[in-house]
């Protein structure tokens, strides 16, 4: 190509990038008088008590560009354009709307000014983290020093300290964070190197072992929280905020230090829970370690029938058995530190298992229904809690879902734009062919019509 060649290819691709830029600034013209034109229909519909959003009028607007598109646009390329354009409209009204008043989530001021951690995995980081986005020194230790650096590479520390003592040294607060197969004797240890002033707390999961540790400075705890293993990469400052945190004060506890340990719970952004010990790890055997027992032995079941069951596996079975198989080493800790109240629940479960069983093989029809109704009622009642709603305005949305990237984007994108917020979500793949389910969670009936219509509109089935 000759230099004249080259200089008018140059021309005319400036030329080009010139109108594409002109074209732009029309657009955004043209969208922002959309936006004013939105903002007043908005003002008239808040006038006559109309619903904001007109899910079935945004169909009709998209089938509308659709039969006016001459292209070279694709219709999808339509609808995806405009309906991004849609959601846009949406979440900036909601940007002007002024912002209802509620409670300030934030965590309260810390009521010490030094923390020392010992065990700086998952759990341990995450409260060095935390602690340090409240204002408080963090000094950690970890008898694994390639953890501790992890930690200390994460961000949760102020300093790595060397040994147990040089990171107790001075603190007023220390946390054990260590498996509860050792934290009884850490914790020993802990309160011997820790000063006369300092309190010393833990989150273990089990809390009958720290029963026979009688020291005054001693507040044992347990948030709910974080998971069973990931380190120090997975912390998180952000892990224990609206989160339950046991809190079980034994008998020589002090009761100024157990309320020392309750504000510095709240200014991790959690919330202080006081239970005996006896009863936490009652608690704890039937709705976290029983449920775990169950999936490694409902996983074993199944294994036991070959590949045949293993290949033909339903959604159902791998909803039931996620948590099977989670870290070994710190999950044998927790069935043998808590094994007397996870046998309790294990035996009063075979017993019920037999009555079902009995059902079953006497086609007691009665019996399923009354059984399936009761599970109905206590689950829903179960989902209150979890979620601080009545359980019956919380309404199950199943959504077809193809198996490709940036859907999920998008469901959640056109839902958060119409101000639904999605109070829990399950997704169950069925096949690379077919795709999976999406079952969504929406507090309110409105809410969930409105949720049902928007998808559908995007062209996914909402049942």
């Amino acid at each position: 190509m000759g230099e004249r060649a080259r200089t008018a290819e140059m021309d005319d691709l400036r030329r080009l990038r010139d109108e594409i830029g002109a074209v732009d600034r029309s657009i955004l013209e043209a969208l922002n008088r959309r936006f004013d034109l939105v903002r007043r229909i908005n003002e008239h519909k808040q006038e006559a008590g109309r619903p904001v959003i007109d899910a079935e009028r945004e169909a009709e607007l998209l089938r509308e560009l659709n039969a006016a598109n001459a292209g070279p646009l694709s219709n999808d390329a339509v609808d995806a354009l405009f309906g991004a354009v849609l959601d846009v409209m949406k979440q900036e009204l909601r940007r002007d709307a002024p912002a209802a008043s509620a409670p300030s989530a934030r965590p309260t001021a810390a009521p010490v000014g030094s923390l020392a951690i010992v065990g700086t995995g998952l759990l341990g980081a995450s409260v060095g983290l935390s602690a340090r986005r409240a204002g408080i020194r963090v000094a950690g230790w970890d008898a694994d020093g390639g953890t501790l650096r992890e930690a200390a590479g994460a961000n949760a520390l102020d300093t790595a300290a060397g040994s147990l003592a040089a990171a107790v040294a001075g603190a007023e607060l220390v946390v054990v964070a260590v498996p509860v197969g050792s934290l009884a004797d850490a914790t020993r240890a802990v309160l011997a190197a820790a000063g006369a002033e300092a309190t010393v707390t833990d989150v273990g999961s089990t809390k009958r072992g720290l029963a026979e540790v009688e020291d005054a400075r001693l507040v044992p705890g347990h948030p709910l929280a974080g998971g069973a293993s990931g380190g120090p990469a997975r912390a998180a400052a952000d892990m224990f905020d609206g989160a339950t945190w046991f809190l079980t004060p034994l008998a020589s506890s002090d009761p100024a230090r157990v309320e020392l340990v309750e504000l510095f719970v709240a200014a991790l952004g959690a919330r202080p829970v006081r239970l005996d010990a006896e009863r936490h790890d009652r608690v704890l055997a039937l709705t976290s370690h029983l449920p775990h027992a169950l999936a490694n032995l409902l996983m074993q079941s199944i294994a036991a029938g070959g590949d045949d069951a293993l290949g033909y596996a339903g959604a159902s079975l791998r909803e039931m058995t996620r948590v099977a198989g989670a870290n070994a080493s710190i999950w044998a800790d927790i069935f043998v530190e808590n094994g007397d109240l996870i046998a309790d629940g294990l035996a009063e479960h075979r017993e019920n298992a037999g009555q079902v069983e009995r059902a079953l093989r006497d086609g007691d029809r009665e019996f399923f229904e009354r059984w399936i109704r009761e599970a109905a009622t206590a689950r829903a009642t179960m989902l209150e809690y979890a979620y601080r709603t009545e359980g019956r305005t919380l309404n199950r949305i199943r959504v077809r879902v193809p198996d490709k990237p940036g859907v999920l984007a998008r469901i959640t994108q056109v839902l958060g734009a119409a101000g639904i917020n999605i109070e829990d979500f399950e997704l169950r793949h069925v096949s690379p062919e077919y795709g999976g389910v999406l079952v969504i969670l929406v507090a309110g009936n409105e809410n969930a019509a409105l949720a049902r219509t928007l998808l559908r509109r995007e062209g996914y089935s909402a049942a």
